[in-house]
């Protein structure tokens, strides 16, 4: 049986976010493996950025349950009303310095990243969001919001938490097992771990990433 783990009031199992995809093959592999959500970037600062065009492609190739996730960072009401009206969004990742206000106003569910420097007042830091559906733990390298490949000392992260987290940050197959052991996240979120070049992902490196993480889960 799969250990599971209490945060805010509710019971979950450890979760599993494949991030930067940039391929339909990616995308299959992920759902395959048993991954829980996918994410797609759309800030075009990032080697994982994918169109509209590309994204829907992806899009169209996955199960019905497999959760949509969009990476944004510091974008206009226009493009984001333009990426829900395009996509089957089913939830937004906000990266930048978006207001609690800004993030609720297209009533869907998001996640708010936060950087590894926010620990230390972390319940303040969320109870400003309080429609967020989660907190993404992620460190922050030379302006990059997310696959930087760097891990940040996870003992900063408070044991006692009011809300759900999520792990991110230089996770990968060798490491997910003793993070989720260590931090007990609600989930866990990987890009340039299961990957042999920036936005191509390795199935088979997918695969043990979930398994690590979902054995660790059970210990």
């Amino acid at each position: 049986m799969q250990r599971v783990i209490w945060h805010w009031g509710y019971c979950v199992s450890v979760q599993v976010k494949i991030c930067g995809v940039t391929r339909e093959i990616d995308a299959l592999a992920a759902a395959d493996a048993g991954a829980n959500a996918i994410g797609l970037v759309f800030w075009p600062g990032s080697k994982r950025a994918v169109s509209l065009e590309r994204a829907a492609d992806i899009c169209a190739v996955l199960p019905p349950l497999v959760t949509v996730t969009a990476l944004m960072v510091d974008p206009t009401v226009e493009q984001v009303e333009g990426l829900l009206e395009a996509l089957p969004i089913n939830l937004i990742q906000w990266h930048g310095s978006e207001s609690p206000k800004f993030c609720e106003q297209f009533r869907v569910p998001y996640i708010r990243a936060l950087p590894a420097s926010v620990c230390g007042k972390l319940e303040s830091v969320m109870a400003e969001y309080p429609s967020a559906r989660g907190f993404l733990l992620d460190a922050v390298d030379n302006g990059q919001f997310g696959g930087t490949g760097h891990c940040f000392d996870w003992d900063v992260i408070p044991t006692t938490r009011s809300r759900p987290i999520i792990l991110a940050g230089g996770l990968n197959p060798a490491n997910v097992g003793e993070a989720v052991m260590k931090v007990r996240p609600s989930a866990v979120d990987v890009s340039s771990g299961v990957e042999c070049s920036p936005g191509i992902k390795q199935p088979e490196k997918i695969k043990q990433f979930i398994h690590a993480a979902r054995e660790a889960a059970e210990a």
